[in-house]
């Protein structure tokens, strides 16, 4: 059994933004644990430039970000156990981790922490039609790793099922990979992400069937063609528009779901908020749960973005810290104020308004807790 200050499950945006922060502000052992064989979550498949201010990255390349993020990290010396899964946490203070070694057996190593950070992200939504298990059928995350991280194309023909930004951003990336986008399909009446990269799909001439889903992938050991039709008001697909698309993969941008299993075992209370994705935990304005000293951060408190992530990271970090007595009250909350500044000004965007009312509601319904 091992000792650490703080231990963070996550080396994505908000959790190496947690790590950093604390380790920034005096932490001594600082440890990240991550599934991953490479730290820095989505930020290395993000190769676009981001949007927004130049508070946070605009103009910049995720890929860049996250470089920047592991040279922080290396520099304040926060600790990363890469290939290493935590399995559990124990008494609101023991960390039970998978941890890979050199041969690539996993040990078991319990690691006591006096805080705990997670940040375990999202996972991707899946879309039922007949033949949905194909081999060829996938997330669009997945979809976006094998070309952006491992350097693998997952197929010759795509079709695209979500235009949210994350099918038309992905979308994109597999034409500059090499990929053949042969549509993008989307069961509302417009594009659900921005025109700018709903533009640059139309300008490369890939159709985008609106009011359209998804019914049958065909083939036989692997998707072949793609059957898609058009649905009606109550999203029920209307006999004689099918229309058979020649295909080999076919990529789901159907959104994400926080993942809430390591928040279950850590005993913190769930609520579940559809505007927020699904089962997320209660927390205070410090980021931290109900369990005493465990802190979440991220895609794990409701689906948002990257820039949102880093800034939820940052907050736990500094929270962290505070309670260690690693820095003093007014300093905290001073950086705390600046980092919520950033955060308010980061969800004043279309759906913001209702998500920062759906996060006050949160807040408020934790007993003792201000908004």
């Amino acid at each position: 059994m091992v000792e650490r200050d703080i231990v963070v499950v996550g080396a994505g945006p908000a959790g190496l933004a947690a790590a950093i922060e604390a380790a920034k502000l005096g932490a001594k052992s600082v440890l990240v644990v991550d599934l991953n064989m490479k730290a820095g979550g989505q930020l290395f498949k993000q190769i676009h430039k981001f949007f927004g201010s130049s508070a946070h990255g605009s103009g910049v390349r995720g890929i860049d970000i996250g470089a920047q993020m592991l040279a922080d990290a290396q520099k304040y010396g926060v600790e990363i156990w890469l290939n290493s899964a935590a399995v559990g946490i124990y008494g609101g203070k023991v960390v039970s981790i998978e941890k890979n070694t050199e041969n690539k057996t996993p040990v078991l190593t319990n690691v006591v922490a006096k805080k705990i950070v997670i940040a375990v992200g999202a996972s991707e939504n899946v879309i039922r039609f007949k033949g949905w298990t194909k081999p060829g059928v996938m997330g669009a995350g997945a979809a976006q790793t094998m070309i952006n991280v491992n350097r693998v194309r997952p197929g010759k023909r795509i079709v695209m099922l979500g235009s949210g930004n994350v099918g038309l951003i992905v979308s994109y990336q597999l034409m500059q990979a090499g990929c053949e986008v042969v549509a993008l399909v989307e069961a509302l009446p417009g594009v659900g992400g921005y025109g700018v990269h709903a533009s640059k799909i139309k300008r490369a001439g890939v159709p985008i069937y609106t009011k359209h889903t998804i019914i049958e992938a065909k083939g036989g050991d692997r998707v072949e063609a793609v059957v898609i039709a058009e649905i009606d008001k109550n999203f029920a697909p209307i006999a004689g528009t099918e229309k058979t698309l020649e295909a080999d993969t076919i990529t789901l941008a159907a959104g994400l779901k926080p993942i809430s299993d390591l928040v279950r075992l850590s005993e913190a209370e769930l609520v579940f908020d559809g505007v927020l994705g699904g089962w997320i935990p209660k927390h205070d304005r410090n980021m931290e749960t109900t369990a005493s000293g465990i802190y979440v951060a991220g895609d794990a408190t409701g689906v948002e973005e990257a820039n949102t992530a880093l800034e939820e990271g940052k907050l736990a970090g500094v929270a962290a810290a505070e309670s260690l007595g690693l820095v003093s009250e007014s300093e905290a909350g001073k950086l705390k104020g600046e980092i919520w500044y950033r955060l308010d000004g980061l969800r004043m965007g279309p759906f913001g308004e209702k998500r920062m009312k759906a996060k006050a509601a949160q807040i408020a319904s934790f007993p003792g807790v201000g908004a």
